[in-house]
């Protein structure tokens, strides 16, 4: 049986038409090509335009013009995209596996044709998806249970001889059976708490652990974090997870829309040294940024002057040495929203009202 989200959004979608429409009108171009999968999945409103999860192009490309949408498909994917995928308002146009899926006519470059390619199109489509719609909104919501949802039943199966490479096994199969693409899968064990992107190794766990997420269902993204400690925590590590909790706080209390990217992004990395941290500490990761079809959409830079918007989604994820924050929320009417959350996982209220998650203590 499927969820009525599952279904591409009529109205959504003619929004999002008239949004790429008047980027053409206004870079003076007759005809939009998307084919990322980011771009697919957002136009094509929740379709799986690839088949590989590591893809950043689809294995279909659509051609937005006045006349409509036209979606080219080679012919070993063209029944299933039909049946299962596609809008039922698009133009199909199969070609056969073994040529190249669009002709010349469309290749970066022509006259009349603005590609992704294009600056004009990267900085344009950012726009375009950034607001997210009520049926979008809807699938983030329900996606950032699920993703916390998963991460409280792996949790809570963890002991410190369990290997880091079967806590992300428990992970990802607890996200792929609630119909979501483990796109990033994360696990750091007491040995490896140092590492911010810590692969899953063969390694034990140990007594403090760090699993991470991006978990992609309709083509959106939801990032989150979780700590767990198997044995008691130390005075030490307490203090370091109320201290880098307190430098998100800075990170989501700037966040509103119309903030330039830039002044969010410096009003969090100040709070490193306000709290104790080296005042370069967030030069050692990213921190995070808007998220959406795209892990991160983009990911903040000191100088970006990209603005928020209401109806957006972000992730921040400050982190300093054994320690990091993220969930993933979103710019709503009457505030921020987080979304990764199930209710089950403990947590904390922050001062601006959000709950925020605690570490998890199983012994």
């Amino acid at each position: 049986m499927h969820h009525h989200l599952d279904r591409p959004s009529l109205a959504d979608r003619t929004v999002k038409r008239e949004r790429v429409l008047d980027l053409l009108r206004r870079t003076g171009q007759e005809r939009l090509v998307l084919t990322s999968v980011g771009s697919l999945s957002w136009y094509l409103d929740g379709a799986r335009p690839a088949v590989k999860l590591s893809a950043e192009d689809g294995v279909i490309a659509v051609v937005v013009d006045a006349a409509g949408d036209t979606v080219f498909v080679p012919n070993n994917e063209a029944d299933r995209l039909a049946a299962e995928e596609l809008p039922s308002d698009v133009r199909v146009q199969v070609t056969n596996w073994w040529a190249p899926l669009l002709g010349p006519e469309l290749a970066p470059g022509t006259p009349g044709v603005l590609t992704e390619a294009d600056p004009v199109a990267v900085e344009g489509l950012r726009a375009a998806r950034a607001s997210l719609l009520p049926v979008e909104t809807e699938r983030y919501r329900r996606l950032g249970r699920d993703a916390a949802e998963a991460l409280t039943a792996t949790a809570l199966s963890l002991e410190p001889r369990t290997t880091e490479r079967e806590t992300a096994a428990r992970l990802g199969g607890e996200l792929i059976a609630r119909g979501a693409e483990p796109f990033v899968v994360l696990v750091a064990g007491e040995d490896r708490l140092p590492f911010r992107h810590a692969l899953p190794t063969d390694g034990v766990l140990g007594r403090r652990v760090m699993l991470v997420v991006c978990a992609r269902r309709h083509g959106l993204i939801a990032n989150a974090t979780r700590w767990v400690a198997l044995a008691p925590p130390t005075a030490a590590e307490t203090d370091a997870d109320a201290r880098i909790r307190a430098v998100e706080t800075a990170f989501l209390a700037a966040s509103t829309p119309g903030r330039p990217l830039g002044e969010v992004f410096a009003a969090g990395a100040s709070a490193y040294a306000d709290q104790g941290f080296p005042a370069d500490e967030w030069t050692r990761h990213h921190q995070g940024g808007p998220t959406g079809y795209w892990g991160r959409d983009p990911v903040a830079t000191p100088d970006s002057e990209v603005e928020l918007v209401a109806g957006q989604a972000v992730a921040w994820n400050p982190s300093a040495a054994g320690v990091k924050i993220e969930d993933t929320l979103l710019l709503g009417e009457g505030g921020l929203e987080v979304l990764t959350t199930d209710g089950v996982w403990p947590g904390t209220r922050d001062e601006l009202g959000l709950l925020r998650p605690d570490v998890l203590v199983r012994c």
